[in-house]
């Protein structure tokens, strides 16, 4: 029963991997920015700092925002790996319950992520600028 329950939840982190990575194919250039984009930050506080915005400041931070997606996306391939293959090894599954927990937690922040970054992108497209470049993979 619980190799059954392992392998549920092994699944479900694989898809929701799988749903932030996308099926894209394609790579493209990210523009470097200097400043780290806050998962933490509460969604209307995103949204009252958006309505403040330029075009400009806005597509920095939906830029910023879509880097830092890309970089969790990075992580959750890699840990979901890792998960993995301790599911092989580990008969204990003290090792599977902490990849679980940090597969939760870059899930939960990646999520967030997406959130602010549909904020900037809405906004910037109502204000009609360029969003070229911002699709998500």
């Amino acid at each position: 029963m619980k190799a059954v329950k392992s392998i549920t939840l092994l699944c479900l982190l694989v898809l929701c991997s799988l749903a932030i990575a996308g099926c894209s194919h394609k790579k493209e250039t990210v523009v470097p920015t200097d400043q780290k984009t806050d998962e933490n930050k509460a969604i209307s506080q995103v949204k009252a700092e958006a309505e403040k915005m330029d075009a400009p400041q806005l597509r920095a931070a939906a830029l910023k925002c879509k880097e830092a997606l890309e970089a969790k996306s990075a992580e959750v391939d890699k840990l979901a790996k890792e998960l993995m293959q301790s599911m092989v090894a580990d008969k204990s599954g003290d090792k599977v319950k902490d990849l679980n927990a940090r597969m939760t937690a870059l899930n939960k922040s990646a999520e967030a992520l997406g959130e602010q970054f549909q904020v900037y992108y809405d906004k910037l497209k109502a204000k009609g600028g360029d969003l070229s470049g911002l699709d998500l993979k």
